[in-house]
């Protein structure tokens, strides 16, 4: 199957998901909202499983590539660009309930909750085998933004790398807490920005 049909059984998935729980998803009205029939859906994902563990890798892609961007696109300062990923991350945990439930490990009775651990596959489909493979848990992300922040800022003007690390570490936590407490006025910038080393700044 092309890619671009993969991403509209996706989509339909998606789709159906914000209507109604995910227990209520039947596979028949997913294949007939993307406009393929049923056994192509079962070929692509080969169960209802195999298409909510594809839902899910999909959406924790989506939020590393939007931490990626924030990373790269933020101008100025080191502490400005992790406030821009720490916002993108309450931003798109807001907006998300799977990578909502993905950051927290609060899954709720409406989504999907397949297990992060690696499932059986013998897919020959290449993207199914990866979304077979282990989902991230509340922790990888935390290590995996930390890392991706460390690496895109170590050439900057930036701290020492030990506190650097600290530092990117923190604003992650901090965008976590945000999601799961809101802050107040200011919002996650303010405490970014009031936590974060001053040397991060420079």
């Amino acid at each position: 199957m092309m890619p671009a049909a993969r991403e509209s059984l996706l989509d339909a998935a998606c789709t159906a998901l914000a209507r109604r729980p995910w227990s209520a998803v039947r596979m028949v009205d997913v294949a007939a909202a993307a406009g393929v029939s049923r056994q192509t859906l079962y070929n692509e994902f080969g169960s209802k499983d195999g298409l909510a563990r594809a839902l899910v890798r999909r959406e924790a892609d989506g939020y590393l590539a939007g931490v990626a961007r924030a990373l790269g696109d933020a101008p100025g300062a080191p502490r400005e660009r992790l406030t821009a990923t720490a916002e993108w991350t309450v931003s798109a945990a807001r907006d998300n309930a799977l990578v909502r439930a993905m950051l927290t490990g609060c899954w709720s009775e409406r989504l999907p909750a397949p297990p992060l651990t690696a499932v059986a596959s013998s897919s020959p489909v290449p993207a199914q085998r990866r979304a077979d493979g282990p989902l991230p848990s509340p922790g990888d992300f935390v290590a995996l933004v930390r890392d991706r922040a460390v690496a895109a800022l170590e050439g900057d003007a930036s701290p020492e790398a030990g506190e650097l690390a600290r530092s990117c570490e923190l604003a992650v936590r901090l965008a976590l807490s945000c999601v799961t407490a809101p802050p107040g006025e200011g919002g996650v910038a303010e405490l970014v920005r009031t936590v974060l080393p001053r040397r991060t700044a420079t």
